[in-house]
């Protein structure tokens, strides 16, 4: 529904596409696009995929018609080292990329590709694999990581709209200080880290796209929290962003 009302979360991705320059391409992780093996897509105009049910007839309507760049995708796979990437030419923008991305820059003029998540590799997998992406931001691409520190929608309670379980509470301050930390060993092995993480991360998608944000941050660049806040008490809307 982010995608359709004006709240503190869209006002915050609005703000946010106002400091930032404007990228030559986007390229977005998103947390609903899950494979075996890595893909990114490739063709020209990418669908806008409405991967849901049961939600009213003007989010199926919403179209974020942003071109795509076939010559980008193949340069990218042709240029990270030890990791299979393959060509899609069927999937599109699913409502982790274009829900986030139409705030930031909605005249939909910028070229952008979503890059799956393989779902038989382990953290630590995706954690390499963002590295090599580093020399793409240099040259004036974005990457978006679409995802939710805490995200548990089988313990969701939609009469708590504004604050968090406690266990969510534990988990995503837990999260933010190992992130200030750069403790991103902890991070990787999130498992490990007790009860907490085990409810707040219950399945790894939605948890994956941080550590491809975390592992491009240089030394030398900032890192800043906005939409700080847990909703329905199992979702966190914590947002990072990294940059100069």
């Amino acid at each position: 529904m982010n995608a359709i009302e004006e709240n503190e979360f869209t006002k915050g991705w609005h703000l946010m596409g106002t400091r930032l320059p404007k990228p030559k391409a986007i390229l977005c992780i998103s947390a609903h696009w899950e494979t075996r093996g890595t893909w990114i897509t490739a063709m020209d105009r990418p669908r806008t995929i409405h991967d849901f049910g049961g939600f009213p007839p003007e989010l199926y309507g919403v179209q974020y018609p942003a071109p795509g760049s076939p010559e980008l995708a193949l340069e990218i796979k042709k240029r990270i080292d030890g990791f299979a990437i393959d060509l899609d030419s069927s999937w599109g923008l699913d409502h982790g990329a274009w829900s986030v991305i139409l705030h930031l820059f909605p005249l939909a003029d910028i070229p952008v590709l979503q890059l799956s998540l393989d779902y038989t590799k382990s953290p630590v997998y995706h954690f390499d694999l963002a590295r090599e992406l580093k020399s793409f931001r240099e040259r004036g691409i974005l990457i978006i990581a679409s995802g939710n520190m805490v995200h548990n929608l089988r313990m969701m309670d939609w009469g708590r709209d504004n604050q968090g379980f406690d266990w969510a509470i534990d988990s995503n301050s837990r999260i933010k200080d190992l992130i200030l930390k750069e403790d991103y060993k902890a991070l990787i092995n999130y498992n490990s880290l007790g009860p907490s993480f085990k409810l707040s991360i219950p399945s790894a998608e939605h948890y994956l796209p941080l550590l491809y944000a975390l592992a491009l941050k240089s030394n030398r660049e900032k890192l800043e929290f906005f939409n700080e806040k847990l909703i329905m008490g199992s979702i966190s809307m914590t947002s990072v962003f990294i940059g100069n």
